[in-house]
């Protein structure tokens, strides 16, 4: 007898069990059941056709990622202007005194929701929102790699705010020398390390965050990629730009495109150009180059090394050598390691030409390096996590602890448990996770700052942690490169309907997707979506929530469009897909209809049994009507 109820595998919760287990379950019993299922099937018995739910034994989003998805949908797709304008407001973070936030967007400048007010004035600029941005997306990308659009959507609109006039707001207008150097006395806690500064320096020397464009001995340089400084512009705009590449599959920026400079200059780039320009910058300067002149930050060099690993993942270049090289100056220049191997300091800047370093004692400039080095240089990054996991109690239940995002991603990484505990449990008590918006269906982390919306930079960076199985060291594995030519969902009507789960079982040949009413207004309304990449349409067979689902039409040879409704359905869709590649280019989509509608043909019943049996007989996927079991 065939046990579709989930309570009767092997008496162990379904949640539970292994996933070698649930194959050999799945495999066994399709083989033994076979053609006498589909019999079943077909005349009507509901008997197996009713169940409770439908077992998840693949990656699928919980109720916070779905609330943050909306949010940065929301943002990234929301018309504000980053270009141009000749009038543009100098950054909040770089006045001196502050004047007070401005909520209100006026349709001039990128919106106030964009992070320009986290740890000014070095990050003060809304570009550091989009990168941080992006790194969540990857990781949600990863949980359902057949399921892509709306991250690639939201992905290209982050990049292409990055290549606007405002991303570069302060290479294009901190020109020369800061007009403050003699107020940094007065303001202390706005010139990071001033207190280690030399006295030769003393009101004469540009505090963290003013780039210095125009200053010697390079003089005005209007392209914010191809100028010497400037590190922290181009290197996390290249991280910005593979993490793209990785999401969609897409080679746009690959293509020339143009970068705004100074006085709204355009100049011609691609992805694999910044990152030869940084390899020859790596090889001519061993130090690193400058994040803004003159300053050399192990963050913003750690960040670029990532981008250009990613680049070499994807295969779009081969430099990640040179920046191995950097890792080994960091080791024996920026950090003093005592005869214990213990960390004793660590460089938060280095002034090549006014020649002096800021160390801090400790790991404590070290957070931030560890997080970028930790998935390209995983020894480096955990002896920094260590001491920082040592040094601030991470592990030590009799200690209080701060909440750290960046340290909490680290602990995940690492396997480290008892700080991943105490670390979320401290997130929880002190960082105010919270739902907003009208509906009460968004999600950030609010810190406790009483501002209109969730601070973006280090809300993204929580949102890292927050994504179920999400690790931030497996993501640059990219482990699932054979996302692009699988089956794949498409034309979902987001953020009306959402997609939890959309993953590909290789070994079964099943797609398994989850929707959802992301817009709760809309629940119950009618909508369809697409299939793409199959590797014959005809053959396919659809199960929603259990039971075989007959609102099927093929569009081509590869594609088939399915008609449902807006709310909470588990799809089981035999594709045969076993990992072969498609050839989509014979098979061209169908015109589309004055109405919209895709020219398309519906299958008979009797056409699904005979899918269901054929693919139940060749043993290579689940039951369909113990919907359960997949």
């Amino acid at each position: 007898m065939l046990l579709c109820n989930s309570d009767q595998l092997g008496g162990k919760s379904v949640s539970t069990m292994h996933k070698n287990s649930r194959r050999s379950f799945l495999k066994n019993s399709a083989m033994a059941s076979g053609a006498a299922i589909v019999g079943a099937c077909s005349s009507g018995d509901q008997r197996l056709l009713t169940q409770p739910y439908t077992p998840n034994f693949y990656p699928t989003h919980n109720e916070r990622t779905k609330g943050w998805l909306r949010f940065l949908w929301q943002k990234s797709t929301f018309p504000d202007d980053w270009g141009y304008t000749g009038n543009e407001e100098l950054p909040w973070g770089i006045g001196l005194p502050r004047d007070e936030i401005n909520w209100n967007y006026d349709g001039s400048g990128p919106h106030p929701w964009w992070d320009q007010y986290t740890s000014a004035p070095m990050l003060s600029y809304p570009r550091f929102d989009l990168v941080d941005s992006s790194y969540a997306v990857m990781l949600m990308a990863d949980q359902t790699p057949a399921w892509r659009e709306v991250y690639s959507r939201i992905m290209d609109e982050l990049a292409t705010r990055h290549t606007a006039y405002w991303a570069a707001i302060d290479w294009n207008t901190f020109i020369g020398p800061s007009p403050n150097r003699m107020k940094y006395a007065d303001y202390p806690e706005l010139a990071p390390g001033s207190q280690a500064w030399p006295e030769r320096v003393l009101g004469n020397y540009d505090r963290p965050g003013w780039t210095a464009n125009g200053v010697e001995p390079w003089g005005l340089q209007p392209d914010p990629i191809g100028a010497d400084g400037n590190l922290f512009f181009r290197g996390w705009l290249n991280l910005l730009l593979t993490i793209y590449k990785y999401v969609s599959g897409d080679d746009k920026w690959e293509r020339p495109w143009m970068i705004a400079g100074y006085e709204n200059q355009q100049f011609e780039w691609t992805q694999p150009r910044i990152v030869e320009h940084l390899y020859k910058q790596y090889t001519d300067h061993p130090e690193g180059p400058q994040c803004e002149n003159t300053k050399i930050w192990p963050i913003c060099n750690s960040s670029a090394g990532l981008g250009i690993y990613l680049s070499d993942q994807l295969g779009v270049s081969n430099a990640h050598g040179v920046f191995e090289n950097w890792i080994e100056f960091m080791k024996d220049n920026y950090m003093s390691i005592n005869n214990q191997n213990q960390i004793e300091s660590m460089t938060l800047y280095y002034d090549p030409l006014a020649d002096f370093k800021v160390n801090l004692p400790g790991v404590a400039a070290g957070t931030a390096a560890a997080f970028y080095l930790m998935p390209q240089s995983p020894e480096i990054a955990t002896q920094i996590y260590d001491s920082l996991a040592n040094t601030l109690g991470w592990r030590d239940p009799k200690r209080a602890i701060q909440p750290s995002a960046q340290g909490l991603v680290l602990a995940k990484a690492l396997g480290d448990h008892t700080a991943v505990a105490r670390l979320s449990a401290a997130a929880e008590r002190y960082s105010e996770p919270k739902w907003f918006g009208k509906d009460m269906d968004k999600f950030g982390w609010w810190f406790n700052n009483g501002e209109p919306w969730p601070r973006g930079q280090s809300s993204a960076q929580m949102m890292i942690t927050e994504i179920t199985e999400g690790n931030w060291v497996d993501a640059f594995k990219v482990k699932h490169l054979d996302k692009y030519a699988a089956p794949t969902v498409e034309g979902i009507d987001f953020p009306a309907l959402g997609v939890e789960q959309a993953w590909n079982d290789k070994e079964s040949g099943v797609l398994h997707v989850g929707t959802y009413a992301a817009d709760r207004n809309r629940l119950g309304a009618e909508t369809s979506w697409r299939v793409t990449g199959l590797p014959n349409a005809r053959d396919v067979f659809v199960l929603a929530d259990g039971s075989p689902f007959q609102n099927v039409e093929v569009i081509n040879n590869n594609s088939i469009i399915i008609r449902t409704d807006i709310n909470h359905h588990r799809f089981q869709i035999f594709t045969g897909y076993h990992g072969q590649q498609t050839d989509q280019a014979s098979n061209p989509p169908a015109p589309e209809t004055d109405s919209g509608a895709f020219v398309a043909r519906q299958r008979t019943a009797a056409e699904n049994a005979q899918a269901a049996e054929s693919v139940l007989l060749s043993g290579s996927a689940n039951c369909p009507c113990c919907a359960g079991a997949a």
